[in-house]
């Protein structure tokens, strides 16, 4: 023992857990060693009531659970219960045959109890009491049952690639970070192994049920043969005594196996809500007086009918009535209460105009329709609150600095599910969100239809559809990626921020980026700035890199380049171009992370000298050669976006900015980099060219 504590140990398991280690293997080996050992009358009855008492436990944790998930072990619960209840019929079965000639109470109380008091003593009706309850546990429970999870678990996988596409979208928009995505992605992938558990393990239970009919035919024959052959008695004799045992012992079995089987049919049938099921009865059932009253009305008629039991339909008609007047007082009660509320008081003002009238224009505004406003309320722990927190964190973390705060306001011009997002006053999106629906966005790979509002994602355009909560896992299953109305506000203004991220940069978000760096590098920062170029300048040139989607994280990098290129020069377009060669590598990985060929598009030599020469000529190109160009870069671009690539065009150094000004008014998705950019050492594979053949 103190071995095998000192493996536990080592093992890492405290001693607390070593029972925990050691309960499933122990129940196996006492369940499979019931089979072989003889098992006394008393033993037999402890462990027919805790197979009862077990079942009846099992039944009551999946009522009180609100996911599926919550009981995940249930699958290996009903293969145990199931081994359990086999095990008791084989000791049961041996107890009987061998003390049956001795009396009812041979094989134990319990089973004695079930063939008396039960049945009444008379085998006829307990054969008949034992057929239906196999029949309806089988027939009826566990078929069922099964069928919801061969369901279930065909939905659940079928809806894993839109849920998962979820988790990315989400993770992206920087609504939830990888922890919480790692945790999302392991729920998902719990419940397909549940449902596919319970589709079969329900056949444990189906199985249990075929067993329990031809284990009682065997144990009838057997103990005839056994009664008459063994013992003497007559045929009457032993068929009234081992028929009534059996039967007995099969009620035993088949009364927590129908238990076992309910438990099953609630934990696969329910629908996912923060509520047990006995919650959702209730709260479903009864609560529209006007059902009640509509139920109550018709018991009623058939209560005063000649020949019916008419107290009985009196009584449930006076129950029900009863309860709907009850519920719809209480309606009418808070009704009442909430009108009585005291409007808000107009607020009067009669002061006279000051400077604090003027209210300056919001750098980042969020106006919403009066149904937005759960949203964004904190007093009712608004969830768009929080991700647009999320937002500005993971922006700041991968951009390089902190966008403005947010300001959200009611605006009752606009429509009750409307949105609309301002920079620096000015409108930059909106779009519509309704709460309670979700949108489904086909990513191109969607199959069929919704019903719907259609419309169309404020994000990126794609098409979508509003849909009702209850089809939301048919969506995801034909492969739309399916969000709430928080998730698209949040997206939406993510996609924004990034777009304008250029626009938000001033020379207050410069100081603070410099203040940062001079608590780690001050001798650095003093000698650039204001000595060799002023705030303003360093300003420009990081709003540029900002408006090609170049992040400015790391400013001792820039910094750094600035100090050695600055002395001979202060012109802003010269020093961002030093600035991305020496930014080149992070700037290559962005756009093709890992270590493989870097799969780009090109430009032809001579369309390439051409851009040249125009460059020298002043930077103008000719209309002919501006329409061409720009048409056929946007067929690479469409070219690498069907293949799952990114657009990114590869040139010369000294056109770089030419084309990027050009190319980008026009085709924002295309990224122009230069061949200087791109570190020595990475692979470059041309999969098109711009004026010419790939």
């Amino acid at each position: 023992m103190n071995a095998l504590s000192a493996l536990f140990s080592r093992g890492g398991l405290t001693q607390s857990s070593q029972l925990k280690f050691l309960a499933g293997p122990v129940l196996i080996l006492m369940i499979l060693s019931m089979m072989v050992l003889p098992l006394p009358p008393f033993i037999l009855d402890m462990l027919f009531t805790f197979n009862i008492a077990l079942s009846i436990m099992v039944l009551l944790v999946s009522m009180f659970t609100t996911k599926p998930l919550e009981f995940a072990a249930f699958p290996a619960v009903l293969l145990f219960s199931t081994l359990l209840r086999l095990s008791l019929n084989v000791a049961s079965t041996r107890v009987v045959l061998l003390e049956g000639h001795n009396g009812g109470d041979a094989a134990g109380k319990v089973i004695e109890a079930f063939a008396e008091f039960l049945v009444g003593g008379n085998f006829a009706v307990g054969l008949v009491v034992f057929v239906i309850l196999v029949v309806i546990n089988f027939m009826v429970i566990t078929k069922g049952a099964g069928r919801i999870a061969e369901v279930g678990a065909r939905f659940t996988l079928d809806a894993m690639p839109g849920k998962q596409m979820a988790i990315d979208a989400d993770l992206n928009a920087g609504l939830i970070d990888e922890k919480h995505a790692r945790a999302r992605r392991s729920e998902i992938a719990q419940e397909a192994e549940f449902f596919g558990s319970m589709d079969g393990a329900s056949k444990f239970v189906r199985g249990d049920a075929v067993a329990g009919i031809l284990i009682m035919v065997i144990n009838i024959v057997g103990g005839l043969v056994v009664g008459v052959a063994q013992h003497g008695m007559s045929v009457g004799d032993a068929a009234h005594t081992y028929t009534l045992l059996t039967i007995g012992d099969g009620l035993v079995g088949q009364i927590p196996a129908l238990i076992i089987s309910t438990a099953a049919g609630v934990t696969v049938s329910r629908v996912n809500t923060e509520q047990d099921v006995g919650q959702q009865l209730l709260g479903q059932l009864f609560t529209n007086p006007r059902v009640l009253y509509l139920t109550a009305g018709v018991v009623g008629l058939l209560g005063i009918i000649p020949g019916m039991p008419n107290l009985v339909f009196l009584t449930f008609t006076a129950m029900l009535g009863g309860l709907g007047w009850y519920l719809n007082k209480k309606k009418q009660e808070a009704a009442i209460v909430e009108d009585a509320k005291p409007a808000p008081a107009a607020a009067t003002d009669s002061h006279e105009a000051s400077w604090d009238d003027v209210q300056l224009v919001d750098p980042l505004g969020l106006e919403v329709g009066h149904r937005l406003i759960p949203l964004v309320d904190q007093n009712q722990d608004g969830e768009l609150l929080k991700r647009i927190k999320s937002l500005r964190k993971k922006f700041a973390q991968e951009v390089g600095f902190l966008p403005p705060v947010v300001h959200i306001r009611d605006n009752l011009s606009l429509q009750p599910q409307q949105y609309r997002i301002a920079l620096n006053g000015v409108l930059i999106g909106e779009g519509e969100a309704w709460p309670g629906q979700y949108l489904a966005i086909d990513p191109g790979q969607a199959m069929g239809s919704l019903e719907g509002r259609t419309t169309k994602d404020p994000a990126f355009g794609l098409p979508a559809t509003w849909i009702d909560a209850n089809q939301r896992d048919q969506a995801q299953m034909q492969g739309f990626t399916v969000v709430d109305a928080s998730t698209v506000v949040a997206t939406h203004l993510n996609h924004l921020l990034g777009e304008h991220a250029s626009e938000m940069m001033g020379r207050s978000e410069t100081q603070k980026l410099l203040d940062r760096l001079t608590k780690e590098s001050p001798n650095l920062v003093e000698e650039v700035v204001p000595k060799l170029i002023s705030l303003t300048t360093l300003t420009r040139i990081l709003q540029q890199l900002l408006s090609e989607d170049v992040s400015i994280r790391d400013m001792r990098t820039i910094i750094d380049t600035l100090a050695d290129h600055a002395a001979h020069t202060t012109d802003a377009m010269e020093l961002t171009a030093a600035v991305r060669l020496a930014l080149g590598r992070a700037i290559t990985q962005q756009y093709f992370p890992g270590q493989e060929a870097a799969e780009v598009i090109s430009l032809d030599v001579d369309l390439e000298k051409m851009l040249m020469q125009a460059l020298n000529n002043g930077g103008a190109l000719e209309p002919g050669l501006a329409d061409t160009l720009l048409q056929q870069a946007e067929t690479a671009v469409q070219r690498q976006e069907e293949r799952g690539l990114p657009a990114v065009l590869v040139v010369q150094h000294g056109v770089r900015a030419l084309l990027s000004r050009f190319l980008r008014r026009r085709l924002p998705r295309l990224v122009v980099l230069s061949q200087a950019e791109i570190p020595e050492e990475r692979q470059i594979r041309v999969t098109a060219i711009i004026g010419g053949q790939a």
